[in-house]
């Protein structure tokens, strides 16, 4: 059995982690705070722990990014993208009219997780501009309070999954602003893994230059693009170390066990910059199963 650890139960990164571990039989450990995800890998109570880095709407994660740079080494074994649908959740018996349809007047708060919330501030806008906005730890976590607190015209922003764990009713389904709302998740742990067939694979480095000078990260990018290797995210992130010092975060469609990807590697070494290789893993795009 694998052992994975992740965010809370009935959260996007639980049904994340389930539909990458499909048909394999796992163990998910749930934990409320990113540093315990990855904590309980590091310190090998579980093998994996599963990342949630990129989201379309609000971009890098960068708490967590920081985490898997500075904080653990743990290389990434799998990448994989999962839509990110939220849902308008509570009690249908205190917030719908007889007819059915949502009382929006009787909803005075609504409780999400801050990403999410920022994901359906139009929908909240439209119908609910009168709501008291309260973030918490995780969508599931909303979802828990709005159940231990009946009566009292709250509502959660999360998942399907949440509300049925929950005994909560979905008020209104996919009330995200944009139809493509995708998070990016990573497994991180010391092994590899795959489940079927990937879309291709890729490979994350990390990029420290010695000192800052015109044409540094031109000379990056041309070891690359001479030999048509394809980057598909480039990010500067702080190193910590003093301000304006940054490091280079490159996601690229290539594994590493090939010629031209070690090559264009040892030619950016040979000029001076230190480069990390953070993982080569197979990708998988979304298929509804």
């Amino acid at each position: 059995m694998i052992t994975a650890a992740c965010l809370t139960k009935g959260s996007t990164s639980d049904e994340a982690a389930r539909y990458i571990f499909s048909g394999v039989d796992v163990q998910l450990e749930y934990h409320r705070i990113i540093a315990d995800v990855f904590l309980a890998t590091a310190e090998g109570k579980t093998q994996y722990s599963v990342i949630p880095i990129e989201n379309t709407i609000d971009g890098s994660v960068g708490l967590h990014t920081d985490w898997l740079v500075d904080e653990v080494e743990l290389p990434i074994q799998t990448e994989w993208v999962f839509p990110s649908i939220q849902n308008l959740i509570g009690p249908s018996s205190e917030l719908t009219e007889e007819n059915g349809e949502i009382a929006y007047d009787r909803i005075v708060k609504v409780l999400s997780h801050p990403v999410a919330m920022a994901q359906c501030l139009q929908y909240i806008r439209k119908y609910i501009p009168h709501a008291e906005l309260e973030h918490v730890g995780s969508t599931s976590e909303a979802v828990r309070i709005v159940r231990d607190n009946p009566h009292r015209g709250w509502a959660a922003i999360g998942q399907i999954s949440a509300a049925a764990d929950n005994g909560l009713d979905v008020l209104e389904r996919s009330v995200t602003d944009h139809d493509n709302n995708f998070t990016r998740f990573l497994l991180v742990g010391p092994e590899p893994f795959r489940n079927g067939e990937p879309n291709l694979y890729k490979t994350s480095i990390l990029i420290n230059m010695p000192e800052d000078h015109p044409g540094a990260l031109h000379q990056v990018l041309s070891a690359f693009s001479w030999r048509r290797i394809n980057l598909s995210r480039i990010e500067s992130r702080p190193t910590k170390k003093k301000l304006g010092d940054y490091y280079f975060l490159i996601d690229i469609d290539m594994s590493l066990d090939t010629v031209l990807l070690p090559a264009a590697i040892a030619e950016i070494e040979a000029i001076g910059y230190q480069v990390r290789v953070l993982g080569s893993y197979p990708s998988y795009n979304y298929v509804a199963k």
